[in-house]
């Protein structure tokens, strides 16, 4: 079977050289001389005229057939792949008339900041210098260039894999500055104790030395509800997740149950031998943490002060919280240990000892069933991350400085954690990325008291310089940055007794 003629690239080697060198070996036909084979190799353009060409005149002694197309190189694009044709192609020099749509395109397809691309190599193409291949060639794009919108050759069809047509999206801005501040005379500054939570009715409950103030956000009204006298003092309030009843914990290891609707103390009950430092509710169970290393769970709809006793802590206990399904109770104590706890033992089902400083700051997620988050005093300055699901560490963020509190948002996977020592600042982080949305200063003190709004916009933070501020840091529900009902209508700095 007779080879198909083939024809090489058009270079500054021509073939003419290579067929004059062997032409003494050809046999030429009567009726061709070699005179007219001369004239016909010297023009390569006309060899390939008679091989594409369906008017190419014929040869007397033969005809030339081909099996391959070669399609003419004058109206390729080279540019747009940055290749740079042969020094004889047609189109050298050649300027590129639609400059913006090759841009565009090879933003589109290779990123903004694509380089070269390299073509197939092939054994004809392999003398062709290419740049070496783009980085961003296989990378997620989230996002393209808005301003080339108009001239997108892909129109706004959506379907497009890897290209987004929609507005680049501003990151949300959290004001730096807080909306209100209250003065908050004899506000301890305490690292054990926690002085402030804000109730499902917008009341914010705030112990004040040996007296419990509350603070309508609505109306800006403040309200005396108890005095414990000289001899006491508080050192725990917790708002019932239901109703209006207020749990107080005290100095003398007592805790309290006041109904705030009518300012009335409903009951008084004993059990520890110190002080009361943590209180957590869970639908009629309340959770106490003392500093006599116990915690107890009172059924408030029983007649026994407690119903049961936890034991394993070898220090103060200085953080509770029960998970939104009431099946979890997390503690967090100063012997830097954090334990988890069902509702039918008396001893810890998980043990994390990861923490080396005692462990104040707890919250768990209201959007991932089992995400607990804890975090260390100065000693440790980390928030750590667990799934109690799985009994497994998830994560670990150093902070740098001390962390007094967390609380996550009801609306969005964010939280806010507090801190002390030693910059005294509060900041809002992402979740799982850990990337930091805003860091909120003002205090001058150890931000040691947290509580977040029933709409869950809003916190307030409190501190020993004796200021409570309330900051607008997570977006409603509905993503919109509207500004809630409280205490919009006062601004400004006020005194909350």
């Amino acid at each position: 079977m007779e080879e198909p003629t083939t024809v090489a690239p058009l270079s500054n080697q021509s073939p003419i050289r290579s067929l004059n060198s062997s032409s003494s070996q050809i046999n030429l036909p009567s009726t061709m001389t070699r005179t007219s084979l001369a004239l016909e190799t010297l023009t390569p353009s006309r060899q390939i005229d008679r091989m594409i060409n369906s008017n190419h005149s014929q040869s007397p002694s033969r005809t030339i057939y081909s099996d391959r197309f070669i399609p003419s190189r004058s109206g390729s694009n080279f540019a747009l792949f940055d290749i740079s044709p042969s020094a004889n192609s047609p189109s050298e020099g050649r300027e590129d008339q639609s400059s913006a749509y090759t841009t565009l395109l090879r933003t589109a397809l290779f990123g903004p900041d694509s380089g070269g691309v390299v073509a197939p190599a092939t054994p004809e193409k392999r003398s062709l210098l290419m740049s070496p291949p783009s980085r961003n060639i296989f990378r997620y794009k989230t996002e393209t260039r808005q301003s080339m919108h108009s001239l997108s050759p892909f129109g706004f069809d959506d379907a497009v894999p890897g290209v987004n047509h929609s507005p680049v999206k501003t990151p949300r801005k959290v004001p730096r500055s807080p909306y209100k501040v209250l003065d908050a005379p004899a506000l301890q500054d305490d690292f054990y104790l926690n002085l402030v939570d804000w109730s499902p009715n917008n009341v914010l409950a705030v112990g004040l030395g040996n007296c419990v103030y509350l603070w309508n956000a609505c109306s800006s009204k403040v309200t005396k509800l108890c005095d414990l006298g000289m001899d006491d003092s508080v050192c725990s309030v917790g708002w019932a997740q239901r109703g209006t009843h207020l749990a107080v914990g005290t100095s003398k290891g007592k805790v309290q149950i006041w109904d705030a609707s009518r300012c009335r103390k409903v009951r008084n009950m004993e059990g520890h031998r110190l002080r009361v430092g943590a209180l957590a509710w869970s639908s009629t169970m309340l959770s106490s943490g003392s500093r006599d290393k116990s915690i107890l769970l009172r059924d408030i709809r029983a007649q026994e002060d407690f119903v049961s006793k936890l034991s394993g802590h070898k220090s103060e206990v200085c953080g509770l919280k029960w998970s939104y399904d009431n099946r979890e109770l997390a503690s967090g104590g100063n012997d830097n240990r954090l334990f988890v706890w069902n509702q039918h033992s008396t001893q810890p089902v998980l043990k994390y000892c990861e923490h080396t400083a005692a462990v104040k700051a707890i919250a768990w997620s209201p959007h991932l069933h089992g995400l607990l988050a804890s975090g260390g005093g100065t000693a440790d300055r980390c928030i750590r991350f667990w799934n109690t699901t799985t009994n497994s560490h998830l994560s670990c963020m150093d902070t740098g400085s001390q962390v007094c509190n967390l609380v996550w948002s009801k609306n969005v996977n964010e939280l806010v954690s507090t801190h002390g020592y030693s910059q005294n600042q509060i900041i809002v982080w992402r979740y799982p990325t850990m990337s930091k949305l805003a860091t909120l200063t003002g205090h001058s003190y150890r931000v040691l008291y947290l509580a977040i709004s029933p709409d869950g916009q809003t916190i307030v933070t409190g501190a020993g310089d004796e200021t409570l501020r309330f900051w607008n840091v997570f977006p409603s529900p509905k993503s919109q940055n509207t500004e809630s009902e409280i205490g919009a209508s006062s601004l400004g700095r006020t005194v909350i007794r």
